[in-house]
């Protein structure tokens, strides 16, 4: 018999050892170790601060080991300015859900944008307020049904859903813009090689990164972790394509590299 075990996969290096407060089949904590992953492969965990948001993942700083601070609502994007344009050597990103970036904070997350910020933002969309009851997001689908829209959402009375991807792409500050999804396998590495060309964007210097993960709710969706992910995919990704919307010449050289 062969008594032999490796181990395969293990908690990064990145992380703290605790347990994470999100719901069963929440892929918050998939981002989460996505970013752990790359930042360790990078060598730069020791030279990071995150900024953490409002919403389901406001306690993000509990869960990576490194450096982290916690903005006011919506004011991720205008902390991280201030801490990269003081602490330019740093690697800066801010890790947000729709309610925090495409509500409270579009003014914030627009403005940093248009600037050419040289920091990295990841946005979770999984188009709701999911912290506090599962109400209508801006980017809760048309017809979908939250705990503020129980007969789903009216485009005719409350608007369609915002495509933050394509608006950030419309700015000239931003140099790599895509969406990307955490429902299955091959989408979760085509996020992480995302992730890592966020980050190596800002390590050289190249201007504002964004990066949009679909993310599911089972617990605010009403629906089991596997449910969930199949709705994902046959719901939001005709919503929201999966697709780079802006990526630079230079970002391309990345890319190549890479």
């Amino acid at each position: 018999m062969d008594t032999d075990i490796r181990l395969i996969y293990d908690r990064p290096i990145g992380f703290t050892d605790v347990t994470t407060h999100y719901c069963p089949g929440c892929t918050h904590g998939v981002a989460h170790r996505l970013i752990a992953e790359v930042l360790e492969e990078m060598g730069e965990l020791k030279n990071t601060i995150g900024v953490a948001p409002v919403g389901c993942s406001v306690f993000a700083y509990n869960y990576f080991d490194f450096d982290f601070v916690e903005a006011a609502h919506g004011r991720a994007p205008a902390m991280a300015t201030g801490i990269k344009r003081t602490l330019p050597d740093k690697m800066v990103f801010t890790y947000q859900g729709d309610g925090d970036l495409a509500s409270m904070g579009m003014g914030e997350i627009v403005a940093a944008a248009a600037r050419g910020e040289q920091i990295s933002v990841f946005f979770i969309n999984n188009t709701n307020y999911g912290m506090t009851g599962g109400q209508m997001a801006p980017t809760t689908l048309p017809g979908q049904k939250t705990s503020s829209s129980p007969l789903g959402r009216d485009v005719e009375t409350q608007g369609y859903p915002i495509r933050t991807a394509e608006l950030m792409s419309s700015l000239d500050g931003a140099s790599f813009v895509v969406r990307r999804s955490l429902h299955d396998a091959r989408s979760i590495r085509n996020s992480k090689k995302a992730i890592r060309t966020a980050f190596e964007v800002q390590k050289q210097g190249l201007g504002f990164s964004f990066v949009e993960l679909l993310s599911t709710c089972p617990t605010n969706w009403g629906m089991t972790p596997v449910n969930a992910r199949e709705w994902l995919k046959e719901y939001m990704i005709p919503q929201y394509p999966i697709g780079d919307f802006k990526v630079s010449s230079a970002v391309e050289e990345i890319i190549k590299g890479g």
